[in-house]
């Protein structure tokens, strides 16, 4: 099996990103499956296109991509893409679309089809905080989880696909006061019991990821 995980470089005035950060530190193998690292630019229409090349150049069975969620304290397993780029921030490039579609010929969103139960399960029996998450926001995260889907709805069936966003690091946090943060070596072994879990289970497992709000 073979895993493209995409990491982005540092956006929004900070100069790391933990994303790239804990991609570089992961196994080159986790599970049996041979682990493909790529950084990608924090820019719309960019992103999704470096990981499309990367796609047909490795032919991967899946695409795991890490994003930073500042403020968030725990590690995220995405559930949902939307068709929307909404940014309330400008990337790296100066773009800032505000109401528009990532895809025009695409659906109002894509769910993960990575098995993000047993991944979180997998991420907290391993002795780090996780969670489902059920949105990703409307920035270039959001866009790289429904533009990868849409890939892999529109070309490459067999593959999976799916996102992860995970906390500051501690360094990020210094003048950001009462704003939660995660070691990288916790983010890095988090990220690997992620990958094990999606190697291990080709369906997902039957319990509650849900929130009431």
């Amino acid at each position: 099996m073979k895993i493209l995980v995409t990491g982005f470089d540092p956006f929004g005035g900070e100069k790391i990103n933990p994303a790239i950060e804990s991609v570089k530190k992961l196994p080159d193998t986790i599970a049996g499956a041979e682990i493909i690292k790529l950084e990608i630019p924090t820019v719309i229409g960019k992103s999704v296109d470096k990981i499309r090349e990367k796609i047909e150049e490795v032919h991967p069975d899946v695409v795991l991509s890490i994003g930073q969620a500042g403020g968030r304290p725990d590690i995220t397993v995405e559930r949902v893409g939307i068709n929307c780029d909404d940014c309330r921030i400008k990337d790296n490039e100066g773009n800032q679309p505000i109401d528009e579609k990532v895809a025009e010929d695409g659906p109002a969103a894509y769910f993960s089809t990575l098995p993000i139960k047993a991944m979180v399960k997998n991420i907290q029996d391993g002795g780090v905080p996780a969670s489902v998450s059920n949105t990703a926001g409307t920035f270039i995260c959001n866009h790289v989880l429904y533009g990868v889907a849409h890939i892999q709805a529109t070309k490459h069936n067999e593959m999976r696909t799916g996102f992860i966003h995970i906390p500051f690091l501690p360094e990020q946090v210094v003048d950001k006061k009462n704003m939660p943060s995660m070691a990288l070596d916790t983010i890095v072994k988090g990220l690997t019991l992620a990958i094990e879990a999606i190697v291990n289970n080709k369906d997902d497992i039957k319990i509650t990821g849900g929130k009431t709000h």
